[in-house]
């Protein structure tokens, strides 16, 4: 495909605290003991996207990103890494890299998405329906945990989280409306013009937005515009595009024909308010899919609707994305479960995933979709259940793990109880800790027989 790929890979998430740090930024969070963004990088390169930007926030992120994938990917991948300041967000993010931008079409995939959709089908979608932008819906995960995200809910308490309202035409090819869960409450206000274009809005509460787009490079000019709109909650969100698809905006293009054919346009000189004014005067026309006219000097004046397309994957592919604790458990969880080929590990007879160099004491045992990370040694009469356990640990005795994760080089001492808790890399347990739905923070000691329920233990 002769698209361009940027891979936004995010900085150190305020949603992920304990967990990330600037050691450890998201993208180098481990899924199933590989970094998350390792899933991203391996299913663009079995698409043969092989050369990407990888967008990182903040300088010190982006040097251990950068670290990383020189090391992993050495002569497999032609990866830029680009550190751009923290916390400028999605839209921030692209503006900021505007000027490595030069194919006709770019591909932005998040660095926190875990799938096994093809890049390829949005791409196709994409071109098939000449969008400016294209998105794809995947359907929303289920947790394996209850709402509240207590280790000891069963499969029948499986909840569908807050995710996206989304509205699509009959078709379903086209996004009219989207909004997230937190922001819809009782009632859901769309505007009447919508509904007037298409007819008929099917609205969703079943499907979530991957953060796996497509858009033609020429509209990066309208994110700069965006702040214009008071109830845009997000660039990504499309309300500002899904303004332009359902106006028949008439904003005018001056295409010359060599222009036209290379595909770029130039948008006439224009003030911010002139454009706004003709984006509103025309936001009740009912006209859909409009597409160009020539102008009174013969030029051609492209009249677009500026098409925002969706690609929904099947119930059969796995999509989800790390921008939760609750999330980063449940991908753990499906990476060494259902969703095990997305691991790229080898499971035993036993279902399970043990290390070569692992050690495992008397009587000690460990059970279907678990993981023991090269090097790790357990002692006498251990259980471990629907776990994972990084590199390089050392379990004391007679402890149990459940539905947690262990990172790298942690001691956990003789007799303790880890449930539904994430152990960061560096924790020291001494004797007889017992934690349930908690989470350590890399590098911290947690004093013998302390007894902690749903807290967050970190260094200030």
């Amino acid at each position: 495909m002769d698209f361009q790929v940027v891979v936004l890979a995010g900085g150190t998430s305020k949603k992920l605290i304990p967990l990330v740090s600037e050691e450890v930024p998201k993208a180098l969070l481990p899924v199933a003991n590989r970094p998350v963004l390792s899933y991203v990088l391996e299913l663009l390169e079995l698409s043969n996207l092989k050369k990407l930007i990888v967008v990182v926030e903040g300088e010190d992120a982006a040097l251990h990103v950068g670290g990383w994938i020189s090391g992993a990917y050495v002569d497999r991948l032609n990866v830029e890494v680009a550190a751009v300041p923290e916390d400028v967000g999605t839209a921030g993010a692209i503006r900021a890299i505007a000027h490595h931008l030069t194919a006709k079409d770019i591909l932005v995939v998040s660095g926190d998405l875990v799938s096994d959709v093809p890049p390829g089908a949005i791409a196709a979608a994409h071109r098939r329906h000449d969008a400016v932008v294209t998105a794809m819906l995947c359907p929303a995960p289920v947790s394996g945990l209850s709402e509240s995200g207590s280790s000891g809910g069963k499969d029948k308490t499986k909840k569908v989280g807050r995710y996206d309202i989304i509205g699509l035409d009959p078709t379903k090819q086209f996004l009219l409306h989207i909004a997230t869960g937190a922001e819809v409450e009782k009632d859901l206000r769309i505007q009447k013009s919508i509904v007037r274009a298409v007819g008929q809005m099917e609205v969703r509460a079943d499907l979530m937005d991957a953060h796996l787009y497509a858009f033609k490079r020429y509209c990066h000019l309208l994110f700069n515009f965006h702040h214009v709109f008071q109830n845009c909650v997000s660039i990504w969100k499309y309300t500002f595009l899904i303004s332009f698809q359902i106006s028949s905006t008439r904003i005018l293009f001056n295409v010359t024909p060599q222009a036209e054919e290379n595909g770029s346009e130039k948008v006439i000189s224009q003030s911010n308010e002139q454009m706004l004014s003709q984006i509103l005067s025309n936001a009740s026309q009912p006209t859909f899919h409009q597409r160009c006219a020539l102008g009174p000097d013969g030029s051609t004046l492209v009249r677009r609707t500026h098409k925002c397309c969706v690609y929904i994957a099947g119930s059969n592919k796995y999509c989800a994305r790390l921008n939760s604790i609750q999330a980063y458990c449940d991908i753990n969880r499906d990476v060494t479960g259902e969703a095990s080929h997305l691991s790229g590990y080898s499971f035993s007879a036993h279902n399970n995933i043990i290390h070569p160099t692992a050690e495992l004491g008397s009587k000690t045992t460990v059970g279907p979709h678990c993981m023991l990370g090269e090097g790790s040694q357990m002692g006498d009469k251990c259980s471990v259940k629907r776990s994972v356990i990084g590199r390089h640990c050392r379990i004391g005795a007679n402890v149990k793990i459940v539905n947690s994760i262990v990172m790298n080089h942690v001691t956990i001492g003789d007799g303790c109880s880890i449930q539904g808790s994430v152990i960061c890399s560096n924790v020291q347990l001494q004797e007889r800790v017992v934690l349930k739905d908690c989470q350590v923070g890399a590098g911290f000691v947690v004093a013998a027989g302390s007894e902690c329920k749903g807290e967050v233990l970190a260094r200030k």
